[in-house]
């Protein structure tokens, strides 16, 4: 029976990586999913549940700045109006913090076989779902008990969702591509998403910095690619100002974060064996 091999050319380059190959590699990707899902929580006492408390716990802390000290106004109960915030947010914070060291914790696998590396941070984005869905499980309770009724516009909230998914995943596969060579990125990366969590309308509305900053600074604030997704995601939830123009430059920058992450990490894949 002829059993199928693979071969390697090392003189054969290409510009992006080669999807159909990471489509082959799918079982690889799926038994990394499932790994980093199990262990995630192994050996610790309440397991999944720190899934639930964490963002617990970042919703009441948010909620008492903004909306009981600072007094940010919102047109739904400001508990609310965070967590729809940070639904989305939670998700591309995983994301960006895992899938930045998900090359070098993986460089035993990496050093002793082939495979399209772009499958380890592909496989972060997956386990991350496992937060969204708890968010989103948090908000809909908190949706009932306040008596709160999605607008109509709800219908475009997958296509926000889909936007949050491709920013994290740009980070994501940047930040792979730049640790392997770079490592000083490890502490780098929680810095960003403590200062990325500031700087994200999540605890307030996006018009609230956009009336605090000048027309240039306001521009340069939806360069954030989670500005206009998270602003957008919460209008379809809940309606009120709709999103602007600047939305735009968010969605610009993600899909400019993915291309060219897509060929840094290409650019650099044929020698992570080597830096790792």
């Amino acid at each position: 029976m002829h059993t199928p091999h693979k071969i390697i050319d090392a003189d054969h380059k290409r510009i992006f990586p080669d999807f159909k190959e990471i489509f082959r590699y799918r079982d690889l990707f799926l038994t990394l999913t499932w790994r980093d899902f199990r262990v995630r929580y192994a050996q610790t006492t309440i397991g999944l549940l720190w899934a639930l408390i964490q963002p617990v716990i970042t919703l009441l802390i948010l909620n008492l700045v903004f909306g009981r000290f600072v007094g940010v106004k919102t047109e739904v109960p400001h508990i609310l109006f965070t967590i729809a915030g940070m639904s989305t947010w939670t998700y591309f914070s995983y994301v960006m913090s895992n899938a930045g060291s998900s090359i070098i914790a993986a460089q035993g696998m990496v050093k002793k076989i082939y495979f399209p590396r772009l499958i380890i941070p592909l496989s972060k984005a997956v386990v991350g779902l496992i937060d969204f869905g708890i968010s989103i499980l948090i908000m809909i309770i908190l949706m009932f008990w306040y008596g709160v009724t999605p607008t109509s516009n709800v219908w475009m909230a997958p296509f926000f969702v889909l936007m949050g998914m491709l920013a994290a995943l740009s980070v994501g596969i940047w930040l792979s591509a730049l640790t392997v060579r770079f490592r000083d990125f490890q502490h780098i990366v929680p810095f960003m998403v403590q200062i990325g969590l500031y700087l994200t309308p999540i605890a307030y509305p996006a018009e609230f910095a956009s009336q605090h900053l000048p027309k240039w600074a306001s521009t340069i604030y939806y360069l954030n690619p989670m500005a206009g997704v998270v602003q957008g995601f919460r209008w379809s939830i809940f309606g009120g100002e709709p999103p602007g123009n600047l939305m735009f430059v968010s969605f610009g920058m993600v899909f400019l974060i993915l291309l060219t992450g897509l060929l840094y990490f290409r650019k650099v894949e044929d020698e992570m064996a080597d830096y790792v």
